[in-house]
């Protein structure tokens, strides 16, 4: 059972409990790691094509105005050879309730049918949202499972939640 992790995650500036501070890797890709730790799973990053701002407050107003319109940013490069894959990890930072527009614009553009999806996401206090429906309507013959929300100020000590989102203890 091969697996892959496409993950979308953001260094600089970002939030935790209520105040800013600078990140030389963001929170998702942390957790991404550890998943790949743990199963084995290639890392594939998902970039847009024109990075949002490494600062916090003009990043905040870049996605916020992308996520209003509906947009589909141009991504960097896209995962190739998907069809080995029989299990897919969907990593990203909840952004207003969903995923960030980047992972539209990618799920947008893959066949995920008769995959295994797991969405995982980080947040500071806002869990999932609604991304679990968002990816079901995108991925419609995929079999989307049951996601994890990881605090992204405990990014780096969720091993544990990890492990059991798993199923390995």
């Amino acid at each position: 059972m091969a697996a892959i992790i496409l993950y979308y995650s953001r260094a600089g500036e970002n939030c935790f409990s209520g105040a800013i501070r600078p990140l030389a890797k963001g929170n998702t890709e942390t957790v991404a790691e550890e998943i790949a730790r743990l199963t084995g799973a290639e890392l594939f990053r998902v970039e847009q094509a024109a990075p949002y701002s490494d600062s916090y407050s003009e990043c905040i107003e870049q996605a916020k105005r992308d996520q209003r319109r509906g947009a589909r940013p141009e991504l960097a490069r896209w995962p190739g050879g998907l069809d080995r894959f029989d299990t897919v990890y969907l990593g990203y930072p909840n952004y207003w309730g969903t995923m960030p527009m980047a992972m539209f614009t990618l799920l947008d553009g893959l066949d995920l049918s008769g995959k295994a999806v797991y969405p995982f996401c980080t947040h500071e206090g806002s869990g999932l949202g609604r991304s679990e429906q968002d990816i079901r309507a995108l991925c419609p013959g995929a079999d989307v499972r049951p996601g994890l929300a990881v605090r992204g100020g405990s990014a780096a000590s969720a091993g544990q939640d990890i492990r059991l989102w798993l199923n390995l203890g």
